[in-house]
């Protein structure tokens, strides 16, 4: 009989949007909500999840916090919840990047610019 199973680490990402200013670097942020897991799979399909835990990730400097899990639970049911700083505990320090990138063609500059020179978009 051939029997196939596997132990692999799993990530979700939620659809979470909370626009903040970010403690760490002072700019506009948005929190970007995320699960990590260990999962049993039995012929390729996901059986069993455990070991849960919640983060967030600011999108300006890319800090990493833990989230209070039962704030995270409440996220991953699709609640609408306002994450506060007491809900976070940093995990690892991001960086603020020293160059502006334009969203809309990815063109690169330190320069200190308000617009793109290559689309003419604001930065």
């Amino acid at each position: 009989m051939f029997f196939m199973m596997g132990i692999t680490q799993g990530r979700k990402d939620f659809e979470y949007n909370q626009t903040v200013i970010c403690d760490r670097c002072g700019t506009y942020g948005r929190y970007q909500v995320f699960m990590t897991y260990m999962c049993l799979s039995l012929f390729f399909i996901p059986c069993f999840k455990w070991n849960k835990q919640y983060y967030v990730q600011s999108a300006c400097c890319n800090t990493i916090y833990s989230l209070d899990p039962e704030i995270g639970r409440q996220i991953a049911r699709g609640a609408d919840i306002e994450i506060l700083p007491q809900h976070l505990t940093q995990v690892q320090a991001g960086y603020r990047s020293c160059y502006k990138r334009c969203i809309n063609c990815g063109f690169e500059t330190q320069e200190d610019f308000e617009f793109c020179p290559k689309c003419g978009r604001r930065f």
